[in-house]
């Protein structure tokens, strides 16, 4: 399965899925085209429950290869705009539902 999206910027993505699990509420994927300079993207969302309390704990990693001057920019970015954002919109999402 591979998604392509348009970014507001005009920039477009595509990310193929590599795995998904609703018994480990697990996705995984790969970006497969993209403006930013890296490559061998692989990407993990998986959510955990939490037994204190009726919470969800949700962990997002990934993993790229770039060029040495390129990395710790592309990973501050990819956190603050990709992961921080999903993070928001999924806070938005479930907090009327209760």
């Amino acid at each position: 399965c591979v998604r392509n999206f348009q970014l507001a910027s005009g920039a477009r993505i595509r990310e193929k899925l590599l795995d998904f699990s609703d018994d480990n509420f697990l996705v995984s994927y790969s970006i497969l085209e993209t403006p930013q300079p890296l490559t061998n993207h692989k990407a993990t969302l998986q959510l955990r429950r939490v037994t204190d309390g009726d919470r969800t704990y949700a962990e997002w990693t990934a993993s790229f290869d770039a060029a040495p001057e390129e990395a710790d920019k592309l990973a501050e970015g990819m956190g603050a705009n990709v992961f921080q954002g999903g993070f928001n919109a999924l806070k938005t999402h479930f907090a009327g539902q209760g």
